[in-house]
């Protein structure tokens, strides 16, 4: 990342999928917004294609994840939903951490591209967690998608996933050493992901110094048990996490002076 890009850290909240929440966290000062189309069978939801329209008034980027890979029924929603972004995070290895063949993930988002040349792209890729002896050749993965992608969002990767063939909503950090090797060589902006949560996005920014950073799980509800919700976020802890990004641009510029 250069220092022109330190000024402002994106700050990207996932899972968004009603008009409600959407109105909610642009007013506690998110910058991009993300949802998720979690079942190719209904892929039309009215409440997320609203929630898109409150992000677009309110000059907010708004991504969108598709939970299939199927090409009309995704042009089909791109069409319905209009997003600024389309999300990739299908998984790109195989247990053993070598990549799969991914030629034809390349080629639909090329499709994609040259379809809606309107709409970006963003490609998750997978990093490992700290203490895994699993080698993932993300900066390899990186290279190959990085033509026909306007952003990468680094997740984590367990190997066993909480919504299998997809990548994220692990609640745990990755490696943040190899997330900053990729914020350091990519060409296209890298947004870090991966258990981001108030009381440690002050470190993750400092240690990677990404273009932006998501969170999802741990900025998420918790029911009665402790489990945190899905689909429901904390305000709380959404306004927690927009300050403590906020602290670390700033003294990431005071280390620049």
């Amino acid at each position: 990342m250069t220092s022109d890009q330190i000024a402002k850290i994106a700050v990207q909240i996932y899972e968004i999928q009603d008009p409600r929440e959407a109105e909610a966290v642009i007013e506690l000062g998110v910058d991009r917004i993300g949802s998720v189309i979690p079942s190719e069978k209904n892929w039309k939801v009215p409440a997320i294609r609203e929630a898109i329209l409150v992000s677009r008034e309110a000059r907010v980027k708004h991504s969108l994840i598709p939970l299939f890979n199927t090409k009309g029924v995704l042009f089909q929603s791109i069409e319905y939903y209009e997003p600024d972004i389309i999300h990739f995070c299908g998984c790109l290895t195989h247990d053993d951490g070598r990549m799969m063949p991914c030629e034809a993930l390349v080629e639909l988002q090329i499709c994609v591209r040259e379809r809606f040349p309107g709409i970006e792209i963003m490609r998750s890729v997978p990093v490992a967690t700290p203490e895994s002896n699993k080698r993932i050749p993300t900066l390899e993965i990186a290279g190959y998608f990085e033509a026909a992608s306007d952003y990468f969002l680094i997740d984590t990767l367990l190997g066993s996933e909480p919504v299998e063939g997809y990548i994220g909503i692990t609640g745990r950090t990755c490696d943040w050493g190899v997330a900053r090797r990729l914020a350091e060589s990519s060409p296209i902006p890298v947004i870090l992901a991966g258990g981001l949560s108030p009381g440690n996005v002050y470190e993750a920014v400092m240690a990677v110094k990404p273009f932006g950073v998501d969170t999802c799980t741990r900025t998420n509800a918790v029911d009665s048990s402790g489990t945190h919700v899905r689909f429901k976020k904390d305000y709380n802890k959404v306004k927690a996490f927009i300050q403590e990004v906020r602290r670390a641009e700033e003294d990431l510029l005071d280390a620049q002076i």
